[in-house]
């Protein structure tokens, strides 16, 4: 019998790129299985692979897998129609906690193989951007890596404030406090610090004096107003903020306040309140072929002292950005029944 691997997933769906944190996950244990496939369910956050295997005893069981977001997974060459009821795959994952079959895919090999290989999409050679405009993709060569990803980095390096760590303490992830089940996403500085492959994308229009950027994870859109207005009163808030911006020579400035109340926007039962406060700094390196991004994040109800830290972006125009479009069929397959 022959399977080829459908390598995408083992790059776009490893421990530390889930969405809802690996907390139910056991990323030291690994589960093989061979079966059908019982469902393919094409949509977002994530892609889900229903596969039916036998168990200890030889009975039926039927697998939910999770994989990457169809935006990546589009990328590497899979579509809808990639995998079909019937089809026999061979499965590496890592299994919940709580014994239920559950599982993060590693790597998937289809009977009869497909031909897929990985591939980012990114140009042989680097294109040059002469301004900000653009797509965007931020280098995550050089990073440190944090157990849990995302989480991870906000475990790692938020000081947090009493209050924070109460709130925190009270947090149940696998239940409808998570902010994903409706599709709630996470408001800047989120975008920078993803650790999946997703791209951003920067629009100036000078005639209406506005920069927008649009975060391809969860469709995120902020419009930065240039007019030298100031933020509006407190009680004025909005999903991703409001952002107001300016020019120091040739450094954007995003100045972004007023968010609405987030009860987990990095990942870890930490909320965010009225006086979070996010300051982003974007310039161009002189090749143009990257821009530097550095950005100071507070919260002072939250988190005890500001965080600050940077990120470089690559110039990535060759690359196709998707519509994120979250289904909230899928944001709550990960909890238990």
């Amino acid at each position: 019998m022959r399977y080829a691997t459908l390598s995408a997933v083992l790059i776009l769906a490893s421990p530390v790129s889930g969405h809802h944190s690996d907390a139910g996950m056991d990323t030291d244990s690994v589960v093989a299985l061979d079966g059908t496939v019982i469902d393919f369910h094409w949509r977002n956050p994530h892609v889900y692979i229903e596969v039916e295997a036998s168990g200890e005893r030889g009975e039926p069981v039927a697998w939910m897998l999770q994989t990457g977001s169809t935006n990546v997974l589009t990328r590497n060459g899979w579509n809808p129609e990639t995998l079909q009821p019937g089809d026999r795959v061979s499965v590496r994952a890592h299994p919940w906690r709580d014994g239920r079959p559950y599982a993060l895919v590693s790597t998937i090999d289809k009977e009869g193989g497909l031909g897929l290989a990985p591939r980012s999409g990114a140009a042989d050679t680097a294109p040059s951007a002469s301004t900000l405009e653009g797509i965007w993709r931020v280098d995550r060569s050089n990073l440190v890596v944090y157990p849990g990803g995302f989480d991870g980095y906000f475990r790692a390096n938020l000081e947090l404030t009493d209050m924070a760590k109460a709130a925190q303490a009270e947090y149940v992830v696998f239940s409808d406090q998570n902010p994903e089940l409706t599709c709630l996403g996470r408001p800047t500085p989120a975008a920078l610090l993803q650790d999946g492959p997703y791209l951003i994308q920067i629009a100036i229009n000078e005639n209406e004096e506005t920069v927008t950027i649009l975060n391809e994870f969860y469709d995120e859109f902020r419009t930065i107003h240039m007019d030298g207005r100031t933020h509006p009163e407190i009680d004025e808030r909005l999903t991703t903020g409001h952002s107001i911006g300016w020019w120091e020579d040739d450094t954007l400035v995003v100045d972004t306040a007023n968010f609405t109340d987030h009860r987990s926007p990095y990942q870890i039962g930490v909320p965010s309140g009225a006086y979070k406060h996010v300051v982003e700094r974007y310039r161009l390196t002189d090749d143009g072929t990257r821009a530097v991004v550095e950005f100071t994040l507070e919260d002072p109800e939250y988190i005890a002292e500001p965080l600050t830290d940077s990120r470089e972006l690559i110039y990535s125009p060759e690359i196709p950005i998707y519509p994120f479009n979250c289904d909230t069929r899928s944001t709550s397959v990960f909890l238990p029944d």
